[in-house]
């Protein structure tokens, strides 16, 4: 016999079943084996129209006369271990209440014989219910053919509005988590129903027209096994669980995402593997986030991450600028390495847009190979991330469409795989956040210290005596502050950049010192003294005592920590300590110099007759 299948019952995962032209039950790994039905297949039958001239060589109408007679299908319930459903390749239901002690022939009056029941579902949510996939390709029936019960076989109805007509079915599915929603596959495509079968939709999307024998979903994905295309996944089908018939009217939904995993997902070390190489494509990256839009949006629309006190994480904005692929022609990486951007789209229709799980960048980076890692994958390099990873966690959705803002929640989780302890791990989280919002607040400061400084240049050619004098002190100690450009490794690269694969600039000579002493050499990977280096550490000297010295090393120190879910070293929880002891110190002093200084300043300018000076 050409198909044997076999199905574990839902209900009791030891118990095995295996079907020929008999249904067979094992409880003890396959040891011993008891039979649990009859020869459900038709005692006779009529000769299909479609054998034609063959038909004088059929010499027996009867049970067991041809081998095409067995049981082709098997669905135990999946809520009562008594129940279970079979279906045979000559077209024959049956169905058992009480495990195969007795059956009951309830093969839907609209079949004929050799309409091949070729997959089988039982009701996810109800013994009563069933789903039954009829394949009529070899009785040159071209039409989809689905049949539902839910009282037991007793009555059944044919289901297949919506589907074309040329496309014999193989396959039925519902949705293990939402009542009503079904899956179907047919010779050329997959179905999706949302109202138990009565009206199909097309979810074939960007597959290949596929003879598409099995359907199954494992947690969120649904996939797809074909004949001659291999298999195929649909990443997240959480949007459909949650579609409805309000979704439609409504003029935009944000849907709740599924958990997203913090999975470093190429850690290939190298640049992309070469064509001949057997691969696939990993899963999204990150958070699936996904949207819809009645119409197209009359402004911007915005999708923003937000921790649980409300601090932004990350923001998008269909009016952000998008990359193009480079240039093949000036570029020194090929084309193929890139991605094609992704765009925060304020179109009509359902979308799908991917966070990758990291905190908003900082500004800062780039690199010597246009900002993509050496990781690379064939046309699906992203740009390395410049910011850590946020910790797992819940965070908020917010979708503003039209002035009008939605919100969902969505969980952040750790990769399953990683073991090291919860209370290590937490200190990384800890640090990390520490590190990453310091570098925020040093970056606004930075802002806000330039518009001061600008205040300052205007006041002072309107200023004389004790004004001019007063004004020259103040702009001299935020000059301090605000300290030179940072030298070295402030453009990413293998060289290191301010929050990119090394240190942060202005850091260099702290990390290349520290590198150093501890083994022995030269500073990181080449990385002269200065110049950031590769090791994307920093030792126990302080960083440069100004804001963006701070930014710049915070942004360093905490990049350092992603490379690997693992126990920070000695190294850079010194140096973590001691940037932080600077970053303190630069704060003070912008506290002393916005409160006290500007309040002396301001003072002395009202005296003077001049305009006071304001923070922005």
């Amino acid at each position: 016999m050409r198909t044997q299948p076999v199905a574990f019952s839902p209900v009791d995962p030891k118990m095995l079943f295996f079907a020929n032209n008999y249904l067979w039950k094992t409880i003890d790994g396959g040891i011993t084996w008891k039979r649990i039905s009859d020869d459900p297949t038709r005692a006779t039958w009529d000769v299909p129209a479609t054998v034609g001239k063959y038909l004088p060589q059929v010499q027996s109408r009867q049970q067991g006369g041809i081998p095409a007679q067995v049981i082709y299908t098997i669905a135990p319930s999946y809520v009562d271990a008594n129940r279970i459903w079979i279906g045979t390749d000559d077209g024959v239901i049956q169905t058992t209440t009480d495990g195969g002690l007795h059956w009951t022939n309830v093969t839907p009056p609209q079949m004929t014989p050799f309409m091949k029941v070729f997959n089988m579902d039982a009701g996810r949510f109800d013994a009563l219910t069933a789903y039954a996939a009829v394949n009529t390709l070899r009785l040159d029936d071209m039409r989809p053919h689905i049949f539902r019960t839910h009282d037991g076989g007793k009555t059944w109805k044919e289901i297949v509005a919506g589907m074309e007509g040329g496309g014999p079915t193989s396959t039925v599915r519902e949705d293990p988590k939402k009542k009503g929603l079904l899956y179907a596959g047919t010779e050329r495509q997959v179905y999706v129903s949302f109202d138990d079968g009565d009206r199909w939709q097309s979810l074939r999307l960007n597959m290949a027209a596929s003879s598409v024998r099995d359907l199954t979903v494992k947690d969120d994905d649904l996939i797809a096994a074909t004949h001659g295309r291999g298999f195929w996944i649909l990443d997240d089908v959480t949007p459909l669980r949650q579609i409805d018939v309000k979704t439609a009217d409504s003029d935009a939904v944000l849907f709740q995402p599924q958990a997203a995993y913090r999975v470093r997902w190429n850690t290939n070390t190298d640049t992309p593997l070469p064509p001949d190489e057997p691969n696939a494509p990993n899963p999204p990256e990150g958070a699936i986030i996904n949207y819809y839009l009645k119409s197209a949006a009359s402004g911007p629309v915005t999708l923003e991450i937000l921790q649980q006190d409300d601090r932004l994480v990350r923001c998008y904005s269909s009016t952000d600028p998008i990359a193009p692929i480079p240039d093949p022609s000036t570029s020194t990486l090929p084309a193929y390495w890139f991605r094609p951007p992704q765009a925060l789209s304020s179109a009509a229709g359902m979308h799908r847009f991917l966070w990758d799980v990291h905190y908003q960048p900082l500004g800062t980076g780039g690199g010597g190979r246009g900002g993509l890692p050496i990781a690379a994958v064939p046309y699906n390099t992203v740009p390395a991330p410049t910011t850590p990873w946020v910790a797992p966690g819940a965070y908020t959705v917010k979708l503003t469409v039209n002035g009008r803002s939605y919100t969902t929640p969505i969980t952040v989780k750790a990769d399953p795989r990683v073991q090291t302890p919860a209370v290590v791990l937490q200190q990384v989280y800890s640090l990390t956040h520490a590190l990453y919002y310091g570098a925020i607040d040093a970056q606004a400061r930075v802002a806000k210290l330039a518009a001061l400084r600008d205040q300052v240049a205007k006041l002072r050619p309107q200023a004389q005596g004790a004004a001019a004098d007063a004004l020259a002190a103040f702009d001299k100690k935020a000059e301090a502050l605000q300290g030179p450009a940072p030298a070295g490794g402030g453009t990413g690269g293998r060289g290191g950049a301010a929050g990119g694969r090394g240190a942060g600039a202005g850091q260099g000579a702290a990390v290349g010192q520290t590198a150093a002493a501890v083994q022995g050499g030269p500073a990181g990977r080449g990385g002269a003294a200065g110049q950031g280096g590769r090791s994307g550490i920093g030792g126990p000297a302080a960083a440069p005592d100004s804001l963006p010295g701070v930014a710049a090393s915070f942004g360093g120190l905490m990049n350092s920590l992603q490379g690997a879910d693992v126990q920070p070293t000695a190294i850079q929880l010194a140096a973590i300590t001691a940037a932080q002891q600077v970053g303190a110190r630069v704060m003070a002093r912008w506290t002393t110099l916005t409160t006290i200084d500007l309040s002396a300043l301001n003072a002395t300018l009202k005296a003077a007759g001049l305009a006071p000076i304001a923070v922005p």
